[in-house]
């Protein structure tokens, strides 16, 4: 599991992350929601290792980040929000270059790259550079690249963005089918898709924790409204 312990991040005086408590186990999918500001971004980075905490620790199935991020990186596929993409990269090209990063060994790359062109529908492109491609198939490449390793913790920060909705539907079912025995966390400021993935939704704002619970129970705390204005209520009760 992972295990967040009285995380903080400052920046100068500025909280970005504020004491946050949570854990996470295999067969979850977790959504990260709260306004711009919030922490969001900060708290994935920092559980990647890709930044270092002022305070408190993350731990990846036993594994402090801070003491042994190479290890921890191994089991973690990571999709920011701004892609890590090379343009003048075929698909092909730039999934082979990243299955050498992740060293995976040479009998199951070809492999692994069938299996991601696959279930991203990114066959029909793989000769194609990447700067030709869609928005939409830009960010299936970096979904692609981040799934190569079969990573049991999964990263994504605005995974939909550029999906038309026949994607976003292919996309979410297979998520569901990926989480099963993974853990997944979802940064999205779309409220549908908090309800057709998240078992859980851990709401931030200014870098604070003010609730961890469920799409369902965030409804029922104010069921004469849909979530995105719980969600509202909830974070504005909080500043």
């Amino acid at each position: 599991m992972i295990i967040v312990k009285n995380l903080c991040k400052y920046y100068n005086k500025k909280k970005a992350v504020d004491n946050v408590n949570f854990s996470i186990s295999r067969g979850e999918v977790v959504s990260l929601l709260g306004p711009n500001g919030a922490g969001k971004t900060t708290l994935m980075r920092m559980i990647t290792g890709f930044i270092t905490p002022t305070q408190g620790s993350v731990t990846i199935f036993g594994t402090d980040v801070e003491k042994d991020r190479i290890e921890c990186a191994k089991k973690i596929g990571y999709v920011p929000e701004n892609g890590f993409l090379y343009y003048e990269m075929s698909v092909l090209d730039f999934l082979k270059f990243c299955s050498d990063i992740k060293n995976i060994p040479q009998a199951q790359v070809w492999e692994r790259i069938k299996y991601v062109l696959e279930v991203l529908d990114l066959s029909d492109v793989v000769e194609q550079k990447i700067e030709s491609l869609s928005k939409g198939y830009k960010r299936r490449v970096g979904i692609a690249s981040a799934l190569l390793n079969n990573p049991d913790i999964l990263i994504l920060d605005e995974p939909t963005e550029g999906l038309d909705p026949n994607q976003k539907v292919k996309f979410r079912e297979f998520i569901r089918s990926y989480a099963k025995d993974k853990i997944v966390i979802i940064s999205t400021h779309i409220m549908e898709e908090v309800e057709a993935l998240a078992d859980r939704v851990i709401l931030l704002n200014s870098g604070k924790l003010v609730k961890d619970t469920s799409p369902e129970e965030l409804k029922k705390l104010f069921p004469e409204h849909n979530i995105a204005t719980a969600f509202y209520k909830i974070t504005n009760e909080a500043k």
